[in-house]
């Protein structure tokens, strides 16, 4: 009994430590942001190899991955061990009380036969991501291994951003080059596993997340690396207590869609000491319009601190979705080195929502390609393929228009930009306002600033805006 006491008491010691080291990143807050909560997971420990699974790299473990999960769940719960090795999979589908655990030198590879990946839902619009949950209280992914999405398999490419080295490559591996020869897409690759759609065009638009977690509550995301993904990397939407912690983040840069950490209508989340290096956003937070289908709506109570972010189109983003509001979000102390943008705020009509207690300070950058901040309310979503539609909007649509205020920009350092700070509304409406820019230096080589003063109401208060030479 005095033995199962102690274990008792050092099962609630490590708890309390994990929730204390999580608690200083709520101290000295400029608005009041609930924090996260400890992620418990019962400790019951499955070993893949105990239940089939062979990390030969050829043997498929997908059935091994369900088998131990099952086990688990029967426990109540608990850790799924993957060792060393290289493990070939299908989907993964996590359930109530599951902690995925990557050891050191696991690489779980996601197959390329695309047939496995097919929604059983007929109405479904994408294939299963190739880590799901839906509705799930209490998961977990952990460790020091790799998740590799193998998305060469599901994305096209565009000529343009390709180097004659790097476009070869990609046709070594079959697939069809378009008529105009700016698109590839992987279709009729010479891996020999059949096509699931009747056109390359409706194949891509059913490629899904490397992680996409739906309708969830307490999920930890900490150590892994989570690369190559067919379309955004790690996707928890309408969730609520999420913590990010320690994660890399990886694509080539020029990858489609590779957004690297996205949070969709979340609530009460930690994103921390993680680094982010994609093809598209960097790490962004997005908001649909509600809908009576999900619990959560909009972003709120958020605390992002102490990331990095190499390569992306923005190191923070907002949008394009900001329908349903973002409210009580502080990103404090992070890098942004080579991203195209720094801090990027985009939305357009029928996407736009308000923005509320949003405080972004003490951001260091350098060698962003085009402006370290911009306001951005015409923006429009546009598919491979197709940048050239001009978009019609419906007068509900023109109803969601974007209302970016209550911002405080504080403390932003950046060695070289294009632009320094840019915005721009939508004429008759109140789009950008109340937004204050304060103690920042920003080194610019070509244009300090480009604000439509008629729509976008900026407040800039020592700001030094310095001319530098040009790389």
């Amino acid at each position: 009994m005095k033995k199962q006491l102690l274990s008792l008491i050092g099962i609630i010691t490590a708890i309390s430590a994990w929730a204390g080291d999580y608690a200083k990143y709520y101290e000295a807050l400029p608005t009041q942001v609930k924090a996260v909560e400890t992620v418990v997971i019962p400790s019951n420990e499955v070993k893949l190899t105990e239940v089939g699974g062979i990390g030969d790299g050829v043997t498929l473990c997908t059935e091994a991955f369900e088998k131990g999960i099952s086990k688990l769940t029967k426990m109540g719960g608990g850790r799924l061990i993957v060792p060393q090795g290289v493990w070939l999979t299908g989907p993964i589908m996590l359930k109530d009380n599951i902690e995925l655990h990557l050891e050191k030198n696991a690489l779980v590879v996601f197959s390329p036969d695309k047939s496995l990946f097919l929604d059983k839902n007929p109405n479904a619009i994408r294939v299963y991501p190739c880590i799901r949950a839906s509705k799930r209280t209490n998961i977990a992914i952990t460790g020091q291994g790799i998740l590799d999405g193998n998305g060469q398999q599901w994305r096209p490419v565009k000529r343009g951003k390709m180097s004659d080295v790097e476009w070869n490559m990609y046709k070594e591996m079959g697939g069809q080059v378009t008529e105009k020869g700016d698109l590839w897409y992987p279709w009729q690759m010479k891996n020999g596993y059949a096509d699931i759609a009747d056109s390359p065009v409706k194949q891509e638009g059913m490629r899904n997340d490397l992680i996409r977690l739906t309708d969830c509550k307490n999920i930890l995301i900490e150590g892994v690396t989570i690369q190559n993904s067919p379309r955004f990397h790690l996707h928890p939407c309408y969730c609520e207590n999420v913590i990010i912690d320690g994660v890399t983040v990886r694509s080539e840069w020029n990858v489609q869609n590779g957004d690297g950490i996205d949070l969709s209508d979340c609530h009460q989340a930690l994103i921390i000491n993680s680094t982010v290096s994609v093809g598209d956003d960097g790490i962004c937070m997005k908001s649909g319009q509600p809908s009576k289908s999900h619990a959560i709506s909009g972003v709120e109570d958020v605390v992002i601190q102490d990331n990095t972010v190499n390569h992306a189109h923005g190191g923070f983003v907002l949008g394009s979705e900001t329908a349903a509001g973002i409210r009580r979000l502080i990103v404090r102390h992070n890098t942004f080195s080579g991203t195209d943008v720094g801090l990027r705020f985009k939305s357009g009509l029928g996407r736009g929502g308000k923005t509320e207690a949003l405080y972004i300070s003490d951001i260091m950058m350098n060698d962003i390609a085009s402006e370290a901040i911009i306001f951005q309310c015409d923006y429009v979503n546009r598919h491979a393929g197709n940048d050239e539609n001009t978009p019609v909007f419906t007068e509900a649509e023109k109803k969601w228009a974007p209302n970016f205020q209550n911002i405080h920009i504080s403390n932003v350092i950046c060695r070289s930009c294009k632009t320094g700070i840019k915005a721009s509304g939508i004429e008759g409406l109140n789009c950008v306002h109340d937004i204050s820019i304060n103690n920042c230096t920003i080194v610019y080589n070509k244009t300090d600033k480009q604000i439509d003063e008629k729509n976008a109401q900026l407040q800039l208060s020592n700001v030094r805006l310095i001319k530098g030479k040009k790389p």
